[in-house]
């Protein structure tokens, strides 16, 4: 059981769902940093940080994504300049690779 402290003045319907996705937007950007030292932006110009930062939401992205389809362990370990996705080699054929990447292309763009 747990309480919220809050001065919206919606339905508790309402602040409970918008608290319990903030929690989860929490958690992915907890794990995000724990994942692939996302929030290390340490260059000097702000343009620079912005692509680092994607580059590593792409990369934790890309190691989701792999973990769905393929249902198999895997690894990200980070270099000073890329990124490593290692994935258990004994499940990964040709054939199961080439399914992947045609999934991957089926998948929607993001618009906006």
């Amino acid at each position: 059981m747990g309480f919220i402290v809050t001065n919206l003045s919606s339905p508790s319907r309402v602040v409970v769902r918008l608290y319990n996705k903030r929690g989860t937007a929490e958690q992915w950007i907890k794990e995000g940093k724990q994942a692939v030292k996302m929030m290390r932006l340490s260059c000097h110009h702000f343009r620079a940080n912005e692509v680092r930062l994607q580059l590593s939401v792409l990369a934790y992205n890309l190691g989701n994504l792999w973990r769905r389809l393929v249902k198999t362990g895997g690894r990200l370990v980070k270099h000073a300049r890329y990124y490593w996705l290692l994935v258990a080699e004994g499940h990964l054929t040709r054939r199961v690779f080439r399914a992947i990447l045609r999934r991957i292309w089926a998948l929607p763009m993001p618009t906006g």
